[in-house]
């Protein structure tokens, strides 16, 4: 019996191992198919076939280019921030070797919104497209302070996570003291602060491209290197990795992916959490599969959960940071209690 559960277990994992790229390629067609559908999704009856028309450049009626100027950005935007997400979330887990790490759990998404919010803030009618670049710094700078302050002769993966934790806490805090202090000037920050794709234009997407294009690349091209750092500093440091570089670069692409996403999107959390154990549960922990594969999955959620704050009670709109913190609250629970055994 045991030997049949074995040999069962084998030809699941060796059919992931085997054909990732079909296994891929049939996520990538799923996302495809979900944002076309999600364009006909919203406040507004557009049906399929206006969609139809609106991809292939017929835009002469008035459902179609709705489909162009509102609904198209949002899809092409939700690609760009859960490849970013996830990609960025699959590398945080793997430099710090830790299950629970992501980019809002270290700090980086906290960061971020501090400086967003604090800057509309600062000065109120600013338009939240105005906000990327504060925001920008202040995930970089999260992520900065994190790394000093674990940095002892070398910032090891545990100190990593717990002190992102406090810088998480203390960011956290900073917010609530700017919404007690600021009650009337609120109400675009915290729209921002949830974190959604509602208003957002071509020039959000195009904000974000560029570090997409680059960084996830980069990091496939490196991720045998996370392999490496896996097997624990000394023996990376036995194979002739320069570990503290490695693992500074590393931590560096996927913060700024992180904050490029929060930049754009405001405060989404939980899909750089979730998506990379999806794909590790499927292609196993290899990087040089798993990151792509995070890349599609975060996709998949970003998509799902705009189209279900669009689809849900039009004309209200849901932010998808309040449905991705209903999924991932309790994922992150689940996976508490699981590493916690």
């Amino acid at each position: 019996m045991s030997a049949a559960i074995v040999a069962q277990h084998v030809r699941r994992t060796s059919l992931a191992q085997r054909y990732p790229g079909i296994l891929m390629g049939s996520l990538g067609v799923l996302a495809v198919v979900l944002s076309f559908y999600s364009l006909s999704v919203g406040a507004t009856d557009v049906s399929m076939t206006d969609v139809f028309n609106a991809v292939i450049g017929n835009t002469g009626d008035q459902a179609a280019q709705i489909v162009v100027q509102f609904q198209l950005p949002r899809v092409l935007l939700a690609w760009l921030v859960g490849i970013a997400l996830g990609v960025s979330g699959a590398v945080m887990q793997g430099v710090i070797r830790n299950p629970l790490a992501a980019p809002d759990v270290v700090g980086v998404t906290k960061g971020a919104g501090f400086a967003g919010m604090l800057l509309l803030l600062a000065i109120p009618g600013m338009p939240v497209v105005a906000v990327v670049p504060a925001a920008f710094a202040g995930g970089l700078a999260a992520a900065a302070l994190v790394y000093l302050l674990a940095y002892r002769r070398g910032a090891t993966p545990v100190r990593i996570a717990l002190v992102g934790i406090a810088v998480s806490a203390a960011f956290e805090a900073g917010i609530r003291f700017l919404l007690v202090r600021n009650p009337l000037d609120v109400s675009a920050a915290l729209i921002w602060l949830t974190g959604s794709l509602f208003g957002r234009s071509m020039s959000s997407v195009l904000e974000i491209l560029p570090w997409v294009l680059v960084l996830v690349p980069l990091i496939v091209v490196w991720s045998r290197r996370l392999d490496v750092l896996g097997l624990g500093d000394d023996l990376a440091a036995g194979l002739g990795e320069p570990v503290e570089r490695t693992r500074r670069l590393l931590l560096l692409f996927a913060v700024a992916l992180a904050a490029a996403a929060v930049a754009v999107s405001g405060t989404i959390g939980f899909v750089g959490l979730i998506a990379p154990h999806m794909a590790r549960r499927v292609f196993g922990g290899k990087h040089v599969a798993s990151i792509p594969a995070a890349a599609l999955f975060g996709v998949l959620l970003m998509i799902f959960a705009d189209m279900l704050g669009r689809g849900l009670a039009p004309p209200l709109e849901i932010p998808a940071g309040l449905v991705t913190a209903v999924v991932g609250g309790p994922y992150f629970l689940y996976l508490l209690v699981k590493t916690g055994k």
